[in-house]
């Protein structure tokens, strides 16, 4: 570790890019959450941390070293927080001399396989970042992940899915995801507003109820800033400051750069929501345009891995492939009707006996282990019995990962109440599929195997399938839709843009991923080699290859949201004081992404419209001109704004009544 370590850091040096010499790093990391395993190390899991420690400051780089979740950090290592809720779990400093900073901000969680999707919410995270900040002197932020991605290849650990980090505040593609993206933009806009008080007045926190309170940042020379913070997660609250009444919704927290005018609150959205669509742009929905080649079976004579024992499979394939065959060869003296019980540390098995699948099943991510238990047809002499064991993804985190284990565990063999223990047999093994071998994904590779004609009558497990398509038009991410397909893995062009199994439902019945990246970089104009292996049987003729854009954009105020901050502005009247100026009406922004205008208004309602931008519709209280007066606003342009307003809207439509104003546009 020390060599490897030293070795990163004076490839830093040699370029120059530490601050300390003028380059962008300001922190270096050494170790990783390593808290969340060191008690599983007893008395050297603390000596390990110390001389971890030591040895990364001693490699003098000129910047801090920090150490994530790491409460005990030595000094001078940094002890940092990673997580959702810093402002409320982490234990803070360790030292008087050490800032408060959060290294892992999660914006999301990764998506796992048979799980459904848990979203967490801009309110969320703006709410935690305000109170990290005020609470803990908190003095830096860094958002994990900012940027979604893909798990190309076969880079993604065990049972998580391709996509990753997909409802970052910019998405897999690259794509800015609304309103997360624009509440946290505007969320540190107004913490800047406040930084020259933060970072020189002095603090003082009181209540403002049982579970209110109020952050306060004052300056000799007047300029005051402050934070009004409800904790109450189920009730809003009316809270006196400085002769002035605040209404704070639940669990939010109100940002006054002046000490007067509330700038932005953590629980009011007032970015546009955005909505994400897929067009297929290809569809390859011809039987005439796939090929097959179904993947060989292998069987004992044909092995040259030998062993009188199960062997484990990630010691054994050295990680060159998902694919371990474990094949045994099984005499019988008479056809007979047998039960096989097979049981596997993970992550899935697919059991075949001579040559047909008799069975299969696969483990999850928390319990990866499971038995198949299934009938099996036994033939007079000779039966191959060939198990296809499939890892998704390896380990990636936990104390002595040398000791996981995955692969076939035990074999058994019960007949006429009689049985036969399998796992010490002789048994044969092959690594990797001979379509792997062939590297049939390629160019080079698809030559060396002879293709058939895809029947649509034919479904069979373990079948690479080819086809053809030319590279869609414009700039916009592509994707592709395996909706109709079980298990395996694709390419484009050789590369490979990763694991699917669409097979593998989450507990709503929906898969946990249909679309794959890929990327445009992979792509010719013309001719494009796509290769799919599919273990279960599928459907290619149900592939397409869409394009992924913003088509819709939609706004929804009341009269209580804060003006954007883009209104306010900042004047210097003086040396040592200044003025903020800004308008005080709410404002809906729409924004079409680059090339796009908005077309048609979907939705337009001042008054009392049902529901949000996900759902909506007419309420009783409505302005009739409403449409009008935002197709004037916003047709044809790029963005456009509409204020809320009575005035605008030709007058009170119901008087005594709250007023929203909520609008949905189409971007073309």
């Amino acid at each position: 570790m020390q060599n490897f370590t030293t070795k990163i850091v004076n490839m830093m040096k040699s370029e120059k890019l530490f601050a300390s010499q003028g380059g962008p790093i300001i922190l270096s990391q050494i170790e990783n959450e390593y808290q969340n395993v060191e008690k599983a190390f007893h008395e050297t899991g603390p000596p390990y941390v110390r001389w971890a420690a030591s040895m990364a400051a001693g490699l003098e780089t000129g910047v801090p070293w920090v150490m994530c979740k790491q409460d005990d950090a030595p000094d001078p290592v940094i002890n940092a927080c990673n997580g959702m809720r810093c402002a409320e779990t982490f234990v803070g400093p360790n030292s008087p001399n050490k800032p408060a900073i959060w290294t892992e901000n999660w914006t999301h969680f990764y998506d796992i396989y048979g799980n459904i999707t848990k979203i967490r919410s801009p309110e969320d995270i703006a709410y935690q970042v305000a109170l990290f900040i005020v609470k803990m002197n908190g003095s830096f932020i860094n958002y994990y992940m900012y940027h979604g991605g893909t798990n190309f290849g076969r880079n993604a650990s065990a049972f998580i899915i391709t996509s990753y980090y997909d409802q970052a505040p910019l998405d897999e593609y690259g794509l800015i995801r609304q309103p997360k993206w624009g509440h946290l933009q505007e969320l540190h806009a107004a913490v800047k507003l406040c930084s020259e008080t933060l970072l020189n007045g002095v603090q003082s926190n009181f209540s403002l109820g049982v579970l209110q309170e109020a952050y306060v940042y004052t300056r000799e020379n007047g300029e005051c800033a402050a934070f009004l913070l409800n904790r109450d997660g189920g009730h809003g609250a009316n809270i006196q400051f400085r002769n002035r009444t605040y209404q704070l919704p639940p669990k939010s927290i109100s940002i006054l750069p002046d000490c007067r005018t509330v700038a932005f609150n953590t629980a009011k959205v007032s970015t546009q929501f955005g909505t994400r669509t897929r067009q297929p742009a290809v569809k390859l929905d011809k039987t005439e345009m796939w090929e097959k080649w179904n993947e060989i079976i292998p069987i004992f004579d044909n092995t040259s891995i030998r062993s009188n024992s199960l062997l484990e499979q990630m010691n054994t394939t050295k990680d060159s492939s998902d694919y371990l065959w474990y094949i045994v060869s099984y005499q019988q003296t008479e056809e007979s009707k047998s039960e096989i019980t097979v049981n596997s540390r993970g992550h899935l098995l697919r059991a075949f006996v001579n040559g047909v699948q008799i069975g299969s099943g696969h483990g999850f991510f928390r319990n990866q282990g499971f038995t198949v238990k299934t009938t099996i047809p036994l033939i007079s002499g000779v039966n191959d019995i060939s198990l296809l064991s499939v890892m998704v993804g390896l380990p990636d985190s936990g104390a002595h990962m040398e000791r996981r284990a995955s692969g076939v565990q035990s074999v058994s063999i019960q007949e006429n109440q009689v049985f036969k223990n399998l796992t010490i047999s002789s048994w044969g093994y092959q690594v990797g599929l001979f379509g792997e071998k062939l590297q049939l994904y390629t160019e080079e590779g698809t030559n060396k195997a002879i293709w058939c004609n895809l029947n649509s009558s034919s479904s069979q497990p373990l079948t690479w399938y080819k086809s053809k398509f030319d590279a869609p038009g414009g700039n916009d991410p592509l994707t592709l839709n395996l909706g109709s397909m079980g298990k395996g893995e694709a390419w484009v062009n050789g590369q490979s843009i990763g694991r699917y199994w669409i097979s593998f439902h989450n507990p709503d019945g929906s898969p946990s991923q249909i679309w794959y990246h890929v990327p445009r970089s992979f792509l010719k104009p013309k001719d494009n080699l796509l290769v799919l292996f599919e273990e279960e049987g599928g459907n290619p003729t149900g592939i397409s290859v869409d394009t992924v854009s913003i088509t819709k954009v939609c706004g929804h105020i009341t009269d209580s949201n804060p003006p954007p901050l883009i209104s306010w502005k900042r004047e210097t009247l003086s040396r040592n004081t200044s003025e903020i100026h800004h308008e005080r009406r709410p404002k809906i922004h729409l924004h079409c992404p680059p090339k796009k205008y908005i077309s048609k208004i979907l939705f337009a309602s001042f008054g009392s419209p049902f529901g949000d931008c996900e759902s909506y519709a007419l309420g009783k209280c409505h302005s009739t001109n409403s449409t009008a007066i935002v197709e004037k606003a916003c047709l044809g342009k790029k963005k456009c704004s509409v204020p809320w307003s009575n005035k605008r809207f030709g007058g009170d439509p119901c008087p005594g009544t709250r007023k929203d104003l909520l609008i949905e546009a189409q971007c073309q």
